[in-house]
């Protein structure tokens, strides 16, 4: 591997102090970013600068102080939509996450258009947001629900899904880039599929839109959902993308207040996009803080952001596969995954693994990463799962597998 002079890490780096933290002496290697990013001071004071000098609720106040809030709020919307590519602010509603995207979209659209006649079409590496999701609508509507299979190594299988994908399918949802395989899917190509038969498609980038670029109206997205705090953003704050004639068709998700334009005793009717779907006080600190978050990526360059990620994934699978007794599930080829890498160490359970990594402060994460049925599917009941971001360097992939060399002897 060829280093990459894309990122200073090291400038980068003194951007987000908690990576200076120390455990009984050894500095924090964190490797847990597919979960949750850590954030920038530059986010932080955003978030500071909102209450300690315009904190106030939006669109409801004409003094000064609601006024500044509103307009930052609002102006945020336009930047995380610019970010991804949708058309403007009518198109980019904010959620608490990507989950709850998700289930915006499959109560307020498929409870109103799917019937026992419908079809679902899920991955097989769905997160359990997309599937539990999906899931659950089938049962209360009788759409069926499928799966697009696996290959082997990894990959979606492709010629399945044209063949799954058909006249009766109303709904295809697929992560773009998952989050225990790393493999990224071919959004556009299943959108394709999807829209030849004039089903819709919703699309999962939550591990997308953090560590590439990502243009929704490329991609031919229907749907597109993405989270704050997996992109150096706070928690409490997502993204969902909708094309903007779906979403003016669209029932409201949660009723109250600020998505109402006129209430009687009789009827209500309901506020323009995108406030239509933003019911009661929002969630306004981390609304202006993600477009902060969005700003600080935009400057780094989302281009440089996925070379840096596919560097440290490519290093992190030379060097476990030299190991020896490392399970490596999903596709092996660097340039086909996201920046994270999950695997198993022979004979040692992957709770045990992580807590081992954490004595020598390495911070990974274990478990089946809130998809059960493909660690199901793979065999295995949880995966160790290092995940890498823009502070993230070689040398810490180093001290994994140092750790792991430690957890080897410890289990000998």
């Amino acid at each position: 591997m060829q280093k990459s002079d894309a990122l200073d890490v090291e400038r980068i780096r003194e951007d987000f102090p908690i990576l200076q933290r120390e455990f009984d002496g050894q500095q924090v290697v964190y490797l847990d970013n597919a979960a949750t990013t850590q954030t920038p001071k530059q986010v932080v004071e955003a978030i500071s600068e909102y209450y300690y000098e315009y904190n106030a609720n939006v669109h409801r106040g004409i003094h000064q102080l609601s006024q500044e809030a509103s307009i930052a709020y609002e102006e945020a919307h336009d930047t995380v939509a610019d970010f991804v590519g949708a058309d403007g602010r009518e198109e980019m509603v904010f959620t608490k996450n990507t989950t709850e995207a998700e289930n915006l979209v499959a109560y307020s659209w498929g409870l109103n258009e799917l019937g026992p006649e419908d079809e679902i079409v899920l991955t097989e590496m769905e997160h359990h947001a997309s599937l539990v999701t999906w899931q659950q609508v089938g049962k209360k509507t009788g759409a069926e629900v499928k799966y697009i299979p696996i290959t082997e190594d990894g990959y979606l299988d492709m010629e399945a899904a044209a063949e799954l994908i058909t006249d009766d399918t109303e709904m295809v949802s697929a992560v773009h880039v998952s989050n225990s395989l790393g493999t990224v899917n071919p959004i556009s190509e299943l959108a394709d599929i999807a829209h030849d038969h004039d089903a819709l498609i919703f699309g999962d980038g939550a591990q997308a839109v953090p560590n590439r670029p990502v243009d929704v109206k490329d991609l031919d997205v229907d749907f597109y959902a993405f989270s704050g705090h997996k992109m150096a953003g706070p928690t409490g704050i997502g993204g969902l993308y909708g094309k903007e004639e779906i979403l003016e068709d669209m029932e409201p998700y949660l009723y109250g207040g600020d998505m109402i334009r006129k209430v009687t005793y009789e009827e209500s009717t309901w506020n323009d996009l995108p406030w239509k779907f933003e019911a009661g006080t929002p969630s306004i600190a981390q609304g202006i803080a993600f477009a902060e978050a969005v700003e600080y990526l935009e400057d780094i360059g989302m281009e440089n952001v996925q070379r840096h990620e596919e560097r440290l994934a490519g290093y992190a699978l030379e060097q476990l596969s030299e190991l020896g007794d490392i399970d490596i599930y999903g596709p092996m080829n660097h340039r086909d995954r996201g920046g994270l890498v999950a695997f198993n160490l022979e004979g040692v359970h992957a709770h045990d693994l992580a807590s081992i990594m954490n004595d020598s402060a390495v911070a990974i994460r274990a478990g089946d990463h809130c998809t059960q049925p493909l660690h199901d599917k793979l065999g295995v009941a949880a995966s160790a799962r290092a995940s890498f971001y823009i502070y993230n360097t070689t040398e810490e992939i180093d001290k994994l597998v140092e750790a792991i060399d430690d957890a080897r002897e410890l289990f000998a």
